[in-house]
Order: C-alpha cells, then sequence, then structure tokens
C-alpha cells in the first residue's frame, strides 16, 4: 500500500473556510518523518484494511531499512504499545529478510526503494553495517529525471506525477551496456502515448535514460560510482573469507530493480567488473510469487513472524511496560 496520503486543510485565506488538499509524505526515504501522519495511516492499515479490533490487537513485525537511528526504533515501538495496545513487536532490516525469501542467511541486497538504494552484505543473519552503503537516489529521483527529460521534448504537455510514475513503469529500461546508450541516444524511434486526459506525448530516448541513471549517477547530479562498483567495494570491506559467499549471493531487490533489462545490465557489467569474484545473481525459488523482489522483505518478514512470535522471541507488552522503549535494542538485533 502506498505511504502518500492527502491532508484536508482548511484555508484561512479563502471565503467559507474552503478546505484545500496537502499531500503528506509519513516516509521520506525510508525513514518516518511525520509520526502523525503515520499514526493515521497505520490506524488505517491495521483496524480498517486489515480488520483488527480495539482491545483485541494482534502481534506485529517491522521490516527496517540500513541504518534506521535508534530514536526511530524506540519511537516505533512506543506508538505501537502505547497507541495501537500490540501483543507482541518485532523489528528486523530489510536485507536479512529479503535473503529470507530466497532461502538465504548470507548474501548481499542491492535494495532500490522509492528514496534510497542500500546496499548490505549479510554474514551469518548479521548486516555488516561497517561495509554497507546507502545512495540517498532511488524510484522517486527517477520519477523526477523522466518528467525533467519528458518535459525538454515535450514542453507544451502538462504532466502530473502520478502519469509520469505510470509512464516510467511502462517505458523506462536499461541498454546492455553504455555503449548501446550512447548509440541509442541518436536512433531511438520516437513513440506517441496518449495520457488519461486525452493530451498526446512524444517518448524517444528518455527512457533509456532513466534506466542509464543507475549505472551512471551524475545523470542525476550525483558524483559517484555505479551501482555495481559500489557492490564490489562494499564487499571489499567484510573478511576476505565471505566474499565468495556474499558475492555469489546477490540479490536485487525493490521495485525499480523489475525494470525492463535492469537485471541482464546489472549481470552484464558484474561479468565485467576489476572484482576477483564475480558477483552472481540469486535464482528465486520456483514457488516464490514472480513479483518478489518487490515485496521481498514483506515475505522475509512473514517467515520470520512464524518463528519469533511461536517461540517468545518478541517484544512483549510486559517487557515494555518494566524497560521502556530501549527494549526494542535489545530483543530486535
Amino acid at each position: 500500500m502506498p505511504s502518500k496520503m492527502k491532508l484536508d486543510v482548511e484555508d484561512q485565506e479563502m471565503a467559507d473556510g474552503a478546505v484545500v488538499e496537502e499531500v503528506v509524505h509519513p516516509v521520506v526515504r525510508g525513514f518516518v518523518k511525520d509520526w502523525d501522519a503515520m499514526e493515521d495511516l497505520l490506524n488505517y492499515v491495521l483496524y480498517r484494511d486489515i480488520g483488527w479490533e480495539i482491545g483485541d490487537e494482534g502481534q506485529i513485525l517491522f521490516t527496517e531499512p540500513l541504518f534506521t537511528p535508534k530514536t526511530l526504533r524506540e519511537q516505533l515501538v512506543q506508538l505501537m504499545f502505547e497507541k495501537f495496545n500490540v501483543s507482541g513487536f518485532y523489528a528486523s532490516e530489510q536485507a536479512v529478510l529479503s535473503l529470507y525469501a530466497v532461502g538465504r542467511i548470507s548474501g548481499c541486497t542491492v535494495d532500490i526503494g522509492h528514496g534510497k538504494i542500500d546496499i548490505a552484505p549479510v554474514c551469518e543473519g548479521a548486516v555488516q553495517h561497517i561495509a554497507s552503503k546507502r545512495l540517498e537516489i532511488g524510484g522517486v529521483d527517477l520519477t523526477n529525471l523522466f518528467a525533467q527529460e519528458l518535459k525538454k521534448s515535450n514542453p507544451s504537455v502538462n504532466l502530473d506525477v502520478a502519469d509520469v510514475e505510470l509512464l516510467k513503469e511502462q517505458y523506462a529500461c536499461c541498454t546492455e551496456d553504455y555503449l548501446t546508450f550512447e548509440s541509442i541516444e541518436s536512433s531511438c524511434q520516437p513513440e506517441k502515448h496518449t495520457l488519461p486526459d486525452g493530451q498526446v506525448i512524444t517518448i524517444e530516448k528518455e527512457g533509456y535514460i532513466v534506466g542509464e541513471a543507475l549505472f551512471q549517477p551524475r545523470i542525476l547530479g550525483l558524483e559517484d560510482y555505479g551501482i555495481v562498483h559500489q557492490l564490489v567495494t562494499s564487499v571489499s570491506n567484510v573478511s576476505s573469507e565471505y566474499h565468495r559467499q556474499l558475492l555469489e549471493n546477490t540479490m536485487l531487490c525493490g521495485g525499480t530493480s523489475s525494470m525492463t533489462g535492469f537485471e541482464d545490465r546489472f549481470q552484464r557489467e558484474a561479468n565485467l567488473s576489476a572484482s576477483a569474484i564475480c558477483p552472481s545473481l540469486v535464482k528465486p525459488p520456483e514457488y516464490m510469487p514472480e513479483n518478489l523482489a518487490r515485496y521481498s522483505a514483506w515475505l522475509g518478514g512473514a517467515i520470520l513472524a512464524k518463528v519469533v512470535f511461536p517461540q517468545n522471541q518478541h517484544v512483549t507488552k510486559g517487557e515494555y511496560d518494566e524497560t521502556g522503549p530501549s527494549i526494542v535494542h535489545k530483543k530486535c538485533f
């Protein structure tokens, strides 16, 4: 479920107390930024969507992005016990959970989320934080880039963000290498697309530029190395005895990783990397759904929840009342 919300705000400057809609993002680049909005969102999800009843709340497991600050973990566990009266709480890192989804406890995840890219080596179920890397770019930046590029070639068209998101999912793609990208820039055939409001837009190389930005971050104005180089560098900071296990169990996850051509381009660049051991991608089990990459942390969380709650490894209400929010660091790691 998307976490974007609309807030009805009374406009003081307009007559009759007119109400205007204001877009609210409770979560920004993976972290909760607006706790009031987050509480409203969780209230909707838990009571209206899932069907919890007040006074008979269940247990809950949260997936955490890389480098979640301790204060945010404590605020979350406090919110869940004091406002939502949950009977049990657990939190685990998304990198670990994504690997659980494909039956691994060691490997390296490249998680391309809405607002960030997290690269995390995981050894025996523990994220190696010193070697992990976060890039402050993600799907939202690719959407903005796509909108900018489309505006250059279609200056008279009014583009809505929701339309650009859908266009990105349809047209964004990766070429097999940088040389192909350069040649496509000059030889791409234009394609007409009719927007829901009837406007006609021409799309040429813009979709390829979006895909290339993951391998050439300077396109987004970020002076940094591409995603494959970042992976190899992260793993090089882990003890050498784990290098093969990590690189040969590399997992791509997050919605953007399903972009057309991305997996092939990633593996191609990985094969050409300077690393003595070439990264190779994990093949998901056949019983897992096709859209595993998009929901891998959720699926891993579902697997873990079946272990931690029956075995009483979670934070209980009694433990929270006795110790306070800091209990989350002792029980959830």
